[in-house]
């Protein structure tokens, strides 16, 4: 057994953490540092079984949305609203969620999101509307928050600090799974059922996740504050108007409707700053950013997941349009990316543990940018193999950067601002894959004949920008 017990105990009421307990320490467990085995590999398979879902769900509709336009009868283009709904409600809702799991304890509000997510997917399955269904989707995105918004902050009580850079390189492979598989996932069930089923499969793992959760998820201790719903209020309309300002650059919006969405997101931007600053435990963690680490840190990760999503959305483009490849052939070309970082970001995690994260993550992001490069310069007609290994060197270099990078994040952050610190992570992630989708678009409107190598060579631009930004990490502690 590899649990230890400090001087520093806390409680642990369930039944499964109560048969882990150590002999000489009855009724105590180190949450400081960890939970013993087995009880670890059980949260672990809660917990990834819960942002398995959460992620899958995310692209999962995607492939669906021809379907769903016809069984309700709805345009394509409203359509869409299925999954933006989805989208905006998880952009907005990820640092009151967060703020909610100091206050209140992360396992409380992972299950709750968890629970959510699950009750959202019944009801998902069972519109008959596209008003219902985008309605479900809203709340379905929630959840997703509730768990997503406290995921890395539950690894950290989850695993020894000596193995934290593991967990959340696992947890890293799971999400490269979970974007990579959804397509394929989505397809294989609408080929034998219609697509409800795409939300109700989630059922049964979600009561499955909540049950073991319900008995190894260690309950971290609450810090009772108020809840500050003037400051959630002012961070949904700040991210919302955001997302809507990029999403209609993406869509051609006209340029006053922008224009009005980004003056009124920068507004109430200013004011959500301006209120954050006297609070000691801020909902838009300022008190983080002033750590040049995680300030680093996180700059850091919007920029590589913006270079990331305007590779990787642009290279279906090029195998079909210009190099002719099937819809079949397409998607096993995209496979080695995300292949890649499955295989290599629970090794950048193990190094993450032992190395400084200034190298590692450079060094990531140096490749990466390599990697897109090589895209950038491909020859006219280039072999399937030539696609391949460069895809493979892309991803990983973005798996080596990474795993290092979001426990840097996680670390710099006092341990009672886990859940801020994996709040603004995800929300880090989430805008980063928002303006990285609406710089392709861009890409495809001002360059139509040349729009994919016009997006890669972008990609080239945001990922070097990145590798600077990372190393000036490299004196910092």
């Amino acid at each position: 057994m590899d649990g230890t017990v400090t001087k520093e105990r806390l409680s642990f009421p369930t039944p499964l953490a109560t048969s882990c307990r150590m002999r000489d320490a009855p009724g105590t467990i180190d949450l400081a540092d960890g939970l013993p085995v087995p009880q670890r590999y059980w949260a672990v398979l809660a917990s990834g079984l819960a942002v398995l879902m959460a992620v899958l769900d995310g692209a999962i509709a995607n492939v669906a949305l021809p379907s769903i336009a016809q069984d309700l009868n709805v345009s394509p283009a409203s359509s869409i609203w299925v999954v933006n709904a989805y989208q905006l409600a998880v952009t907005i809702s990820l640092l009151p969620m967060a703020s909610l799991g100091e206050i209140y304890g992360y396992q409380k509000i992972y299950r709750f999101g968890l629970a959510l997510f699950t009750v959202a997917s019944l009801l998902c399955a069972l519109s008959d509307s596209l008003l219902t269904l985008t309605l479900a989707r809203i709340i379905q995105g929630f959840g997703a928050s509730g768990i997503l918004a406290v995921n890395t902050a539950m690894v950290r009580t989850i695993y020894p600090r000596a193995m934290l850079g593991r967990g959340i390189g696992f947890n890293a492979m799971i999400v490269a799974f979970s974007s990579a598989a959804g397509p394929t996932i989505a397809a294989g069930i609408l080929s034998a059922a219609s697509w409800p089923w795409l939300f109700a499969v989630n059922l049964p793992i979600g009561v499955l996740a909540l049950t073991i959760g319900a008995f190894t998820l260690p309950a971290s201790p609450p810090n009772p504050r108020a809840f500050d719903w003037p400051s959630a209020g002012l961070n949904a309309l700040t991210f919302g108007l955001l997302v809507f300002s990029v999403d209609g650059v993406a869509h051609g919006e006209g340029h006053l409707a922008i224009g009005l969405e980004l003056a009124g997101a920068v507004g109430f931007g200013v004011v959500l700053v301006l209120r954050q600053l006297a609070r000691p435990a801020p909902l838009l963690p300022i008190d983080l950013l002033r750590i040049p680490l995680f300030a680093l840190s996180a700059l850091t990760s919007l920029c590589s997941f913006t270079g990331f999503t305007l590779a990787y959305l642009s290279m279906p483009f090029y195998f079909q349009m210009v190099l002719h490849r099937s819809e079949v052939a397409t998607g096993l070309l995209m496979t080695p990316w995300p292949l890649t970082v499955m295989l290599i970001a629970p090794v950048a995690g193990r190094l993450a543990d032992r190395y400084p994260v200034g190298v590692l993550s450079t060094i990531g992001l140096v490749v990466f940018a390599l990697g897109l490069t090589s895209l950038a310069l491909l020859p006219s007609a280039p072999s399937n193999l030539d696609l391949m290994w460069r895809m493979s060197l892309s991803g990983a270099g973005f798996a080596l950067f990474q795993s290092p990078n979001n426990r840097a994040m996680v670390t710099a952050a006092p341990r009672v601002r886990s859940g801020a610190a994996a709040g603004l992570l995800s929300t880090c992630r989430t805008l980063g894959q928002t303006m990285g989708a609406a710089l392709v678009a861009l890409m495809f409107t001002l360059r139509p004949d040349d729009n994919t190598h016009a997006a890669l060579e972008l990609s080239v631009c945001v990922a070097v920008f990145a590798a600077v930004i990372s190393c000036t990490r490299l004196s910092k502690k």
